[in-house]
């Protein structure tokens, strides 16, 4: 009879940012794009916009990444809890902290109130800052 072996939990990363609404959304889409189902991802803001920056949605467009529907989301206590990585965008907020979860601040430029042309040097850091935490908390599975 086969041993049945317990799942292995994916790791969750929550982004933050005050009006999620740029670079935590373009840091989940990165995620979602980068790590499909090996790990979970969440975005929210303390002060969340009305709607996602269309900078942000137009450079992530220009390489193949569609962040058209998401919608900023507030930032709730449940998801911190829910989450192991919590990453703040060096946009001043915080989150709650609780024992046993990490916490980062990635230093990036604001996309808000940019043209597209500013928006899309922050892209490209954020996926740089993303595949490194995909290398560390949900690396490919060996062949």
């Amino acid at each position: 009879m086969l041993e049945k072996r317990p799942a292995v939990s994916k790791p969750s990363v929550l982004f933050v940012c005050v009006h999620n609404a740029g670079r935590s959304q373009m840091a989940a889409a990165w995620l979602t794009h980068l790590a499909g189902d090996r790990v979970e991802v969440r975005s929210a803001g303390s002060a969340p916009a009305d709607s996602v920056n269309p900078a942000a949605v137009e450079a992530m467009r220009e390489v193949g990444i569609d962040m058209s529907a998401e919608t900023p989301k507030i930032l709730t206590v449940d998801a911190v809890k829910a989450s192991d990585v919590c990453i703040t965008m060096g946009c001043g907020d915080t989150c709650p902290v609780f024992p046993g979860k990490r916490y980062l601040d990635w230093k990036l430029e604001d996309p808000a109130g940019q043209g597209v042309e500013a928006v899309r040097p922050i892209r490209d850091e954020i996926k740089k800052l993303v595949e490194s935490l995909i290398a560390e908390i949900a690396p490919e599975p060996a062949a």
